[in-house]
């Protein structure tokens, strides 16, 4: 099992920022894939970017590629979240998450086991 908590959110102006972190505890997180979703009230959660157990493959979606960078460092425990040039439309939570996967996985898009409690990203326009 493995715990999960966020970090990096906040209030940002259009085209600025942002470095979420998310801090895993527990065992064999090098197991996980692991994954960034967010949501805002009323809409499904979407997953924005998602990458391996050793982190050499990362799926995002059309809408923020080119524009965020997820990346792991399995020996700190710990996904980032990169997100440059951000829009009013990338205003959610933003959560973390965690699978435990086989090695045969390459990649987790979907039925994630672990999530972390969640970190407001506000871009104002």
């Amino acid at each position: 099992q493995v715990q999960l908590v966020e970090s990096g959110g906040g209030l940002v102006q259009a085209g600025g920022s942002l470095r979420l972190s998310c801090a895993a505890s527990g065992r064999a997180f090098s197991s996980y894939c692991m994954g960034w979703f967010r949501q805002n009230p009323g809409k499904e959660r979407e997953l924005v970017a998602a990458i391996s157990r050793s982190g050499g493959t990362t799926y995002y979606v059309d809408s923020v590629k080119g524009r965020v960078t997820i990346s792991r460092d399995n020996g700190k425990n710990t996904v980032y979240l990169q997100m440059n040039s951000l829009k009013p439309e990338d205003t959610a939570v933003y959560y973390c998450a965690g699978r435990l996967a086989g090695p045969g996985t390459v990649l987790c898009t979907t039925e994630y086991d672990y999530w972390g409690q969640g970190t407001q990203v506000t871009v104002s326009s």
